[in-house]
């Protein structure tokens, strides 16, 4: 009897967590589309029949984070965007206007990287307007901390560890590093520390792009954007 008692509220707090993680996983499918997604797009994504994405998805536009449109595809309404401007006091909104500016002068890919754990996590990217052709990622991105420029510039704001890379020490007192074909074939990239306040995330700049001499030109430029969002971020 007691058994059949304790075991219940388990019971009960599985099939609570697997609700909430189909509902944020169904959110995120929302998240990264836009242009719209249909219930279906989301079932698949989540992994569950479509009846069950639509009480989701109910859920979701019930509590305004989501909206579905004439066409039937869902997108991202406004709740959303109040929730994403909590993260790190408005982190994103207020990096864009430096990276936009970066990106378009140096005409390369620029992004916005937090540590978070043992990863790193692209929080604003940012591509070139007048350039046809450049590298690009999606916003949300993970990637291990000990890979690529980012994450040796991350690992650079932190405290130092025991058997980090040399090029994590060397960061930290040139205040940049570039890489070459650590997280895609042959891409290049040069990453400066963001330096902020704790409690604040280590936070990174980096500059993508198949050609060295782009980065090595563009180095100055990166670092004084840096310097900018430090004090725009604090």
């Amino acid at each position: 009897m007691t058994s059949v008692k304790n075991d219940k509220p388990t019971e009960k707090l599985a099939a609570g967590s697997q609700t909430l993680a189909r509902g944020l996983s169904a959110l995120q499918a929302v998240a990264s589309s836009p242009s719209g997604i249909t219930a279906q797009q989301v079932a698949d994504h989540v992994g569950v029949h479509r009846t069950i994405a639509y009480r989701l998805l109910s859920t979701l536009t019930q509590q305004r984070f989501v909206v579905k449109g004439e066409d039937g595809r869902y997108r991202p309404a406004a709740t959303l965007a109040v929730l994403g401007a909590s993260f790190d006091n408005n982190l994103r909104a207020l990096s864009v206007p430096t990276l936009r500016t970066l990106a378009d002068d140096l005409g390369a890919s620029v992004s916005l990287l937090v540590a978070e754990g043992d990863q790193q996590v692209a929080i604003a990217v940012i591509v070139p307007t007048l350039v046809f052709y450049q590298l690009s990622f999606h916003e949300g991105s993970r990637y291990p901390l000990n890979r690529g420029a980012a994450g040796i510039a991350l690992l650079a704001s932190m405290p130092p560890r025991p058997g980090e890379r040399d090029l994590v020490p060397l960061t930290r007192d040139q205040g940049w590093v570039i890489t070459h074909g650590e997280i895609e074939p042959d891409t290049y990239g040069l990453a400066v520390p963001v330096r902020r306040r704790p409690p604040s995330p280590p936070t990174c700049i980096n500059l993508i792009s198949h050609r060295k001499d782009v980065l090595l030109d563009g180095r100055e430029s990166v670092i004084a954007a840096a310097k900018q969002l430090s004090s725009i971020l604090g």
